[in-house]
Formats: C-alpha cells, structure tokens, sequence
C-alpha cells in the first residue's frame, strides 16, 4: 500500500531509541524526510548512523535537546522548518510510590510529557493550518486512560497529552491537518529492556523469564505478551498518511489489548 508519504517532512521527538525511533525509521522507509531528536550529541549520531545504515539514501537529520529544558528547546524551534508531520513521542516513564514524588518531579514529568508537545504543536500548528494539509501525532499510553498506582504521576501526565490532542484537533476544523493520539500498551522498548534486565539480574533470573513474568501478571493483556516498538510505529504511519483524512481527534489503540472499555 502506497501510505503517500513520500517526500513529506517530519520531526519526531525523542527518536534515538524505542517508539521514537521505531516511528523515524518507519518514515524514513515510505520515504519521507526525518528529523530525529535526542538529548546528547552522541546519542543523536548514534541513530543517524543507524538509520543511514539501515536505509542507504534515507533523508535523515538529527537536533539535540532536552525537553525539560525550556531554553533548549528554543533553540530547536529556531532550528526548525516547516513540518508536513509532528510526532510528540519524548517523553518520561518511572515507577514510584504517590507520596515519594516531590513538586519538582511533577514538575519534570509535566514538562517533558506535556509541555513538550505543547511548544511544538504551537510552533507548527499554524503553518499548517495555512497549507491545508498537516500530522501531528501524540504518542500516549493506555496509562492515560487507565492511571497505574504506582506511576501517578505518569499516567495524570499521558493522560493530559489525550487531552491536549484532543483539545488541538478542534482548532483543525473544515482542514486537511488531523491531530491524534496512540494509546500504547506494554511495549518492550529499550528502556523497558533495561529495567527488565536490571530486575532480572537482582533477581538472579533469566531476562526471558522475568519479561514473561511481568507481562503475565496483567491480567487484561489480550496480545499476552509486550508490544514491540515496530508495532506502534506501523499506526504512527496509518495516522501520518493522508489515508488517515476521516481520523481526527481520537485516541487510536495499540495496547494489545489492555484496556477493557469498549470505548
């Protein structure tokens, strides 16, 4: 199937590695133009090495930031053309108990989970709408729908990236630019993989077993077992497409099932 994104121009932040850079490398394979971001210089040369490697010609530049830094996102703005495509995928994951979250690490999850796909739909919005034709995509969580005990402040954060898609793709109306959001499910991305490993070896387990471990513990799971970041990006492209014109404003599931609502 031809997904029309050839030559099209897209930013997708937080993109050296999982979702993020899964999504990157899907657009870069249907041929659109890709800009990652990532919080180091070595990381960002990393994955371009990657993707150059993996895809020979692929259009592919990189911008360091750190999205809770407000300044250097900035800087990355000013750094910035025109979009056909936005991906707010950066973003903070962390388990901790309600009570052991200070004000300060609200304050850093809401920065970079919400804020940041605040100050980058503002900045491309607009254009947008003056072309008639845009994508701006938020990669949230089924944490958003359904708050984990034990990541409040996570889920009330993705939760409020739903929200802010949802609240931007009425300002879109009677266009050609659609906003949307993903609700992801368990997905084994590479900070998952290290946690995983981490629990595994104080454990004195096998990775394999403890990833089997965690995943069967959720009880609503239907996929039964972790959603891979490839999978994700696969509905990150539907939605980028312009075959995706009737989707507008919605929260678009890939979590394997984990949500129990029918809604």
């Amino acid at each position: 199937m031809d997904l029309r994104l050839k030559d099209k121009t897209a930013f997708v932040s937080g993109s050296t590695q999982g979702i993020g850079f899964a999504v990157a490398r899907a657009l870069l394979a249907e041929g659109a133009k890709v800009v990652i971001n990532g919080r180091s210089e070595g990381g960002v040369q990393n994955a371009l090495r990657r993707l150059r490697a993996d895809l020979p010609g692929a259009e592919v530049s990189g911008l360091v930031a750190d999205f809770s830094d407000a300044a250097q996102v900035q800087d990355l703005l000013g750094s910035l053309g025109d979009l056909d495509i936005l991906v707010n995928n950066v973003g903070l994951f962390g388990l901790a108990r309600f009570e052991d979250v200070s004000d300060d690490q609200w304050q850093h999850y809401f920065d970079v989970n919400v804020m940041s796909g605040v100050r980058l739909s503002r900045h491309v919005l607009s254009g947008m709408l003056d072309r008639n034709w845009g994508r701006i995509i938020f990669i949230s969580s089924e944490s958003g729908v359904n708050i984990p005990a034990d990541m409040v402040h996570y889920g009330v954060t993705k939760a409020g990236m739903i929200a802010l898609g949802n609240g931007l793709a009425k300002l879109t109306r009677g266009t050609e630019v659609t906003v949307n959001t993903i609700l992801g499910g368990p997905t084994y991305s590479d900070g998952v993989a290290d946690a995983v490993a981490g629990i595994a070896e104080a454990r004195n387990l096998p990775a394999d077993d403890m990833k089997a471990a965690i995943i069967g513990a959720n009880q609503t799971t239907l996929l039964q077992r972790f959603i891979e970041p490839s999978e994700i990006a696969q509905l990150a492209l539907y939605l980028a497409s312009p075959l995706s014109a009737a989707t507008n404003g919605a929260a678009v599931r890939a979590d394997g099932g984990v949500l129990t609502t029918m809604v």
